[in-house]
């Protein structure tokens, strides 16, 4: 069995993550369970629209972010298929940032 978390985009939440991630890992690796989440950065939604909409506020996230652009929806799709697929059987609590090198900085 794979269980692949999702979890928001703020980078206290997303730091908590990575430091909780092992635990359960732990736990549950010996039961055939591997637990793994992907850190999923700023993202570009209706949600983050007034952001992205105010120029200075907008700089100032993708200063932060060398990929230099907002996730979009489809970014995510090869660490999901990845994480979910036999490839990654011997992979178990990570936390795989998605986030264009945001968390790597």
């Amino acid at each position: 069995m794979k269980v692949v978390v999702y979890r928001g985009a703020r980078t206290l939440e997303i730091e908590s993550r990575v430091a909780e991630a092992p635990a359960p890992a732990k736990e549950w690796g010996g039961r055939g369970v591997n637990v793994n989440a992907i850190a999923p950065g700023y993202i570009a939604t209706d949600n983050t629209e007034p952001l992205r909409a105010d120029s200075q506020r907008n700089q100032a996230i993708l200063c932060r972010i060398p990929a230099g652009r907002w996730r979009r929806a489809d970014d995510l799709a090869g660490a999901t298929v990845f994480l979910a697929s036999p490839m990654s059987d011997y992979v178990n609590g990570i936390v795989l940032p998605v986030d264009g090198g945001r968390l790597g900085r």
